[in-house]
């Protein structure tokens, strides 16, 4: 099945269920190994200029208002997703308050749903079911479908790195988050020394599992499919903590009472980035402008008041200056 015929059927689907946004079915191919972790804050050992990682590609202009970007299936990659008439969006649906899906509505909400919602609404000047579709992903499917172009970007707390950039492009920073550890309240764990000999766990394909490995001597790295799972194995008693980013961890805890997030500094920087085809430039480009509206609107703010505020509190640091300066491929 072709992609526009899939959008195609999925938006009929959509249109007999009529309940809001929804997902498409998750593929099952193998999962293959995250790329190895490279620090948020080093430089790129490939690049001669020393390039952070966290440097994206300039916008080339002042965002365009939706009604002036044509419609051309031929066109920029802006131009044809809106030729297309829809923006196929790969997100998590399994972290509460950062992307979930509504137990009441069915409907995907958090503070990532969001960004993604702000990624269609410069496109289309809305964002509705019909123009934007969310497409659940687990962990180790964001590199393979964007590669391949099964989705257009994935909004999924994904982690800027060195090593992710040999594979796909970033938008610049949109938010900057930190892994922590959650374990059991009363548990008698007070620092990282308390850990050693106990099972972690975290989704497989992200840097979290591999940072257990590298910052927590003697933990047992224990991995699941995402964050949810990891969870559930937590509280069968099969992982002793969990360990990834504190967005996460916020909404993990938020939601079970018997756990508590370890009063730590963090493991590690995690910038967070939206994934896009690294042959894409001029989608990161319109990204980018976008996400310069937001800072100077206000709608980021708006956002981060809503989903994340009440638990991880005043969002100083949170949103850093984009950095700008990577090379045009």
């Amino acid at each position: 099945m072709n992609r526009r015929l899939a959008l195609a059927v999925a938006a009929a689907a959509l249109a007999v269920a009529g309940c809001g946004y929804d997902a498409t079915v998750v593929p099952a191919p193998e999962a293959p190994e995250a790329p190895a972790a490279a620090g948020p804050a080093e430089e790129c050992a490939d690049d001669v200029a020393g390039l952070s990682p966290v440097r994206s590609y300039a916008p080339t202009g002042p965002l365009p208002a939706p009604g002036d970007i044509e419609a051309d299936p031929d066109g920029s990659t802006v131009e044809r997703i809106k030729a297309e008439g829809t923006l196929v969006v790969g997100v998590a649906a399994d972290s509460f308050n950062l992307a979930y899906r509504n137990p009441e509505t069915g409907v995907l909400e958090g503070f990532d749903i969001e960004m993604a919602k702000e990624v269609a609404r410069a496109i289309f000047g809305t964002s509705t079911p019909q123009n934007t579709q969310f497409r659940v992903i687990t962990p180790a499917q964001r590199f393979p479908l964007l590669q391949e172009r099964e989705v257009d970007i994935v909004v999924r707390n994904m982690t800027i790195n060195c090593a992710r950039w040999e594979l796909i492009a970033f938008s610049a920073e949109y938010f900057h988050s930190g892994q922590k550890i959650l374990v059991r309240r009363n548990a008698g764990i007070d620092d990282l020394r308390d850990l050693a000999g106990l099972r972690i766990c975290a989704p497989a394909g992200t840097t979290s599992i591999q940072n257990i490995e590298t910052e927590i001597p003697g933990a047992i790295p224990v991995t699941a499919a995402n964050d949810t799972q990891c969870m559930v194995k937590f509280q069968r008693g099969e992982a002793d903590a969990l360990s990834t980013d504190d967005t996460v961890l916020a909404g993990l805890a938020a939601q079970d009472p018997y756990s508590e997030v370890l009063d730590q500094e963090a493991l590690t920087d995690e910038p967070y980035g939206i994934g896009v085809n690294a042959e894409q430039v001029d989608l990161v480009q319109f990204i980018n402008a976008m996400l310069e509206r937001m800072r100077r609107d206000g709608t980021w703010d708006e956002h981060y008041d809503r989903w994340l505020r009440p638990t991880l509190g005043d969002p100083t640091g949170k949103w850093p200056q984009p950095q700008y300066g990577r090379p045009l491929p």
